[in-house]
């Protein structure tokens, strides 16, 4: 069931999409390998590089026997963090949400900047340290974010 979901959202949200119940047994042409050799990433997601790199392929269906001996080795979090590495592999998701926010944070904070000022010249209310520090490091942590963003 958990698997269905992590296909569902990663082909939703990552580009290649990627087949769903697909083994990850293959076999692949020496061009295909050499490809693959030569990505310069450390951890490899096999699922999303193998629908990357393309080729020809053709599919040899099979009905899974039941494990005779052991269990997975595979627990939840192992499980969690092999979704996560498909997802902030292939996909710009991730950054776009914080893009998002950082201008949702900096647009906030510049409106209540604008109050304080406004506040300020029309009512002659003083400007307390406290909201002006942080509005001022919520504004410039909006652009960081931003900038993780993009």
């Amino acid at each position: 069931k958990s698997a269905e979901w992590f296909y569902r959202l990663h082909n939703k949200i990552s580009t290649p999409k990627i087949e769903e119940n697909v083994g990850d047994f293959r076999l692949m042409s020496r061009e295909i390998v050499e490809n693959i050799k030569l990505l310069p990433e450390r951890n490899l997601f096999m699922k999303g590089i193998l629908s990357w790199v393309g080729g020809q392929t053709d599919v040899v269906e099979y009905a899974r026997a039941e494990r005779v001996a052991g269990n997975s080795k595979f627990n939840g979090w192992k499980l969690w963090k092999l979704a996560l590495e498909g997802i902030t592999s292939f996909s710009t998701f991730p950054l776009r949400i914080w893009m998002y926010i950082g201008v949702s944070v900096s647009a906030l904070s510049l409106i209540y900047a604008m109050w304080m000022i406004i506040d300020k010249l029309m009512w002659g209310n003083p400007v307390p340290g406290y909201p002006s520090l942080m509005t001022a490091i919520l504004f410039l942590g909006g652009i960081q974010l931003i900038g993780i963003g993009i």
